[in-house]
């Protein structure tokens, strides 16, 4: 059995002009010890989905249909008290988008990580503040900085004790919401590293989400590329990164510069994504798609390909194995 199991998840914001299904019939499974990359444009459903896992999507959103089993256990249909006292920080953490405004600027950092400790952990403040201090080190920051107040640090060193507040309880799965955002490409490699490096000594299981496919490629065993709302493409990195099956994440792959092999011309996706108050009836995709045809009015069905990449695309079923290439006249 995987460790989180996620099926048919839905997640809606009800708003006065209907609710925006920012999550819509999301379905995957994270096992022990692996690393789950999620990608996909700005306001497909990634953060949202990190929430829902938490069970504490922001209003006016609320958790509308389907299942989120953590060892059995079906976490989304427990009450907030449950999820405070059995999953969050204890089963599953999550390192937040924008350190800086997740860390509360009127109390050290120190602070911060010994009241996860005694607030979650039930620890005694000495106990705490003995453990605050290993987990400090653990991402390679000085006890010193435990004094310090988030201002005092710079945007690297916010990052790691944010880590460090993730960690604190040892959790099975650790959520990494946009890790690297606002970052320097040389703080960017170190937390990269240091991920990799906790991620391997502890044996966690880790849900990276962002937009950057060079991190996900970095990290990521296995790939879900999101679009409005739903997983269209689902596999190991490999296959995602050397053959994507779903045009969005082909025109996602091509967007991306190489630093190896022939030069070429970068493409950039027409459009936007669509309005998840009213989507498009059918493939949510296809009025950006270049290779989109009359029966993509329709739900696409999921194929599954080979093992656990499956992809949801009429053209998949069409053509099977078809090697996607722009289409001359766009």
């Amino acid at each position: 059995m995987a460790l989180l199991e996620v099926e048919n998840l839905k997640t809606y914001y009800f708003t006065l002009r209907g609710p925006v299904r920012a999550v819509d019939d999301v379905s995957f499974e994270l096992e022990k010890g692996k690393v789950l990359g999620i990608a996909g444009e700005s306001g497909c459903g990634k953060s949202t989905l990190a929430w829902s896992l938490l069970g504490m999507v922001p209003p006016p959103g609320k958790i509308a249909g389907g299942s989120i089993y953590l060892d059995g256990m079906d976490i989304a249909k427990m009450s907030e008290e449950e999820l405070r006292r059995k999953v969050r920080w204890k089963r599953i953490s999550m390192i937040f988008q924008g350190a800086m405004n997740s860390l509360n600027p009127v109390y050290t950092a120190g602070a911060q990580i010994e009241e996860v400790l005694t607030y979650h952990g039930n620890m005694s403040k000495l106990d705490a503040r003995k453990r605050m201090y290993e987990l400090l080190e653990s991402v390679g920051l000085d006890r010193s900085l435990s004094k310090r107040y988030p201002h005092e640090l710079s945007g690297g060193q916010k990052q790691r004790v944010v880590i460090a507040m993730a960690l604190a309880l040892e959790p099975d799965i650790v959520i990494a919401d946009e890790p690297t955002t606002a970052l320097d490409v040389v703080v960017q490699a170190q937390i990269l590293n240091l991920l990799k490096r906790l991620q391997r000594e502890k044996g966690i299981s880790v849900i990276l989400i962002t937009h950057d496919l060079g991190v996900i490629a970095e990290l990521a065993d296995e790939v879900a590329i999101m679009y409005a709302g739903k997983i269209v493409e689902y596999g190991a990195s490999e296959k995602i990164f050397y053959k994507p099956r779903h045009p969005y994440t082909y025109l996602l792959m091509k967007a991306v510069p190489k630093l190896k092999g022939p030069k070429e011309s970068l493409i950039y996706i027409p459009g936007q994504p669509p309005d998840l108050v009213s989507p498009p009836k059918g493939c949510r995709f296809a009025p950006r798609c270049p290779w989109a045809m009359e029966v993509c009015s329709k739900d696409p069905e999921e194929l599954t390909i080979e093992g656990p990449h499956r992809v949801a695309c009429w053209l998949e079923k069409v053509s099977p194995g078809r090697t996607l290439e722009l289409p001359k006249k766009a």
